[in-house]
């Protein structure tokens, strides 16, 4: 029988998600590892011939202190030192696979630690043509050089994104002109620290622009030109589409009133059909090609999400982030057409996994992850139900 553990937060929705759909398709509930416990550098044991999915540590408060390390589990910043004890930990689970007989990782723990530093990631996605907004290249290591930079470039609106942060965590959406600014982001700056906020605010204050951008090049900056994104009743969109073994499986539209359209940054779901009815049929076809070719520049990983925002002029297409661990859209069911209709992320991600390493015979068909025919939907007509949790 084929057997999976996770390495993840025990009880953590991420974890319980996967695992309900384990037992809706006749698995026993999946081994849990404890991130507290890899980071702590525990031996890692695992069952011979098990299959290990590695998750995100979710909001575990004592995880969020193994890798930043102490402090206000709301502030913002402490990624360079995050991305390098995560790193060293999907290392450690990597090792134990190695030495566990017959183990198999469904993600490939270095093309996650790209994922989740977005100058690396960019700069992957560009090279295989996926469309990206313009990025500056090289370090950019503070407020002064910032300004320089984009008068270089002659941009006067950047998004400027801490390298190794997620959830919008210290976003800036900037727009600046001479000596004027006005800068839209979640980070709070009180008493000279930065935390993050369930509020999105404008700082027009060139001063505490400054000490904000300064505090979060310390852990480097990724800064891309804005991309103008389309609109629908008066709310700015974007969509975050999962792909499964290179098919894109479910799809949201993400609707907000500021650039950051995260949900928990107050933004909704938005209509994926009127989305897709502006789009028409080969403008979504192409839409979730793209997200495909964003995906397959992360062969050994199962699942990743892809943001993916469309332009105001609802023909242009650029990819914003790839997500290793984008598959959190509870209640999702997936597209018409993808084979997933009917399934939510995780029992699409356990049915591909089925699909590749279901016992055959005595012994199990392990094929690696990526090896399948990749397959795009393309029929806009019924989108998938868009209720549930946040992105």
């Amino acid at each position: 029988m084929t057997t999976l553990t996770v390495v993840g937060t025990p009880g953590e929705r991420r974890v319980t998600m996967f695992a309900d759909a384990c037992v809706r398709h006749g698995l026993a509930g999946p081994a849990v590892v404890s991130w507290t416990s890899v980071l702590r550098g525990e031996e890692v044991r695992l069952a011979p011939g098990t299959l290990v999915r590695i998750d995100s540590p979710g909001e575990d408060a004592e995880a969020d202190a193994l890798l930043r390390g102490p402090g206000e589990p709301s502030r913002v910043g402490g990624g360079a030192r995050w991305h390098a004890a995560f790193t060293a930990g999907t290392a450690r689970v990597r090792e134990a696979v190695g030495r566990t007989p017959g183990a198999v990782l469904l993600a490939d723990p270095g093309e996650i630690a790209v994922m989740f530093d977005k100058r690396l990631c960019h700069a992957r996605l560009a090279a295989a043509g996926v469309p990206v907004p313009p990025a500056l290249p090289g370090p950019v290591r503070d407020y002064a050089e910032l300004r320089r930079r984009m008068d270089e470039a002659r941009w006067g609106r950047v998004f400027v994104k801490p390298a190794h942060g997620s959830s919008a965590s210290g976003v800036i959406a900037l727009h600046a002109s001479g000596d004027r600014v006005k800068a839209v982001t979640s980070a709070e700056l009180t008493g000279g620290e930065l935390y993050n906020s369930l509020r999105v605010r404008s700082y027009e204050d060139e001063a505490d622009l400054a000490v904000i951008v300064d505090r979060l090049a310390a852990d480097g900056l990724h800064v891309e030109r804005w991309f103008p994104k389309a609109s629908l009743a008066g709310r700015v969109i974007d969509l975050r589409v999962v792909v499964v073994d290179g098919t894109p499986t479910h799809a949201v539209v993400r609707a907000g009133r500021s650039p950051m359209t995260n949900l928990h940054l107050g933004g909704g779901r938005g209509d994926l059909g009127a989305v897709t009815a502006h789009l028409g049929p080969d403008g979504w076809a192409r839409a979730l090609a793209v997200c495909a070719r964003a995906a397959a520049c992360f062969p050994g990983s199962l699942a990743v999400g892809v943001d993916l925002m469309i332009g105001a002029d609802w023909r242009g297409l650029a990819v914003a982030e790839v997500n290793a661990f984008g598959d959190l859209l509870p209640r999702l069911e997936g597209l018409p057409g993808s084979g997933a209709e009917g399934l939510d992320t995780y029992g699409a991600q356990v049915r591909a996994i089925l699909a590749r390493y279901a016992p055959v015979g005595a012994g199990a068909r392990h094929v690696p992850v990526g090896a399948g025919v990749r397959h795009v939907p393309v029929d806009p007509g019924r989108p998938g139900t868009t209720t549930g949790g946040p992105v």
